[in-house]
């Protein structure tokens, strides 16, 4: 029997039993989607440890001013794995076969964990920092929202725009995600902490080039996050030198996030120099008898 939509005028059958045997290709799992959900998982996870661990024990008064270093330590290493996740769901994807959900999965999980989940740490620092007054915390709202809506438009921006192979256009978001983190744990004076958020915000969504990451700098990409990983985790349980290995670590990835635009800079006004001066050489040579 064929039911008819009286607005439409459109058929729709119902599934027969053979046909509800198999699962629909396009809502089917891929490996590489399990890793995207994992991406979202650590994402959540993140929010929830900044928010117990962080904002709750300094609003009841049962924790000192500043950031609680395990539960900062366990939302910022979650955010790491949420990057491995990203990282490795793309690599299978290529590899392996990749479902008809897997872009808009990628672009959900993404959201959450590189979009949400800084920005909450953002409004975190800004209640519970050292110093920290009204003011500061709604300013800092205000830098919270401007870091989620870059990842949005960055996101968006990715799933409508084809670049050449091998580069994003504007600071991936697992990138700046971290980067806006590294930060926050800087614990740097509060205007130069907001002016620096909001420049990686605009790098994200900004036309600089960066590569992505492949081969040899994936592995170190890969490599970078475990140390990290391993500072973050000295930091927490208060091992000798663990305040100085995470402020070396923050202090380099800052300096990534900003040497990185600098190179690509100067690689395209290198390029664009290159070429006028090809064309140059092209001209004067036709016009030679």
């Amino acid at each position: 029997m064929t039911v008819i939509d009286p607005e439409t005028q459109a058929g729709w059958a119902p599934e027969t039993e053979e046909d509800g045997d198999d699962m629909p290709l396009s809502t089917r799992l891929s490996i590489a989607d399990t890793l995207t959900l994992g991406n979202a998982i650590c994402g959540f996870m993140a929010v929830y440890f900044t928010t117990t661990g962080v904002l709750i024990p300094h609003l009841t008064g049962t924790e000192d001013g500043g950031m609680a270093r395990h539960s900062a330590a366990v939302a910022v290493i979650l955010m790491l794995m949420a990057s491995v996740f990203d990282l490795f769901d793309g690599l299978v994807a290529r590899k392996l076969r990749a479902s008809a959900m897997g872009a808009e999965l990628d672009n959900l999980s993404d959201l959450i964990s590189f979009g949400l989940a800084p920005a909450y740490f953002v409004v975190t620092w800004g209640m519970v920092a050292s110093g920290a007054n009204q003011a500061n915390q709604k300013v800092s709202v205000v830098a919270a929202v401007v870091v989620l809506l870059a990842v949005i438009l960055r996101l968006a921006r990715f799933s409508c725009v084809t670049l050449r192979d091998g580069i994003f256009q504007g600071m991936p978001s697992p990138f700046g995600a971290l980067t806006v983190v590294a930060i926050v744990l800087l614990e740097l004076p509060f205007l130069p902490t907001l002016l620096a958020i909001i420049g990686v915000a605009w790098l994200m969504v900004s036309r600089v080039e960066y590569p992505k990451p492949r081969g040899r700098l994936a592995v170190a990409m890969l490599s970078w996050i475990v140390l990290s990983m391993g500072m973050l985790a000295a930091w927490a349980l208060d091992a000798p030198g663990g305040q100085l290995l995470l402020w070396t670590g923050c202090s380099l990835q800052v300096v990534m996030g900003a040497m990185i635009p600098l190179f690509a800079t100067a690689r395209r006004v290198n390029t664009f120099r290159d070429n006028r001066r090809e064309s140059r050489t092209e001209s004067r040579a036709a016009q030679l008898p």
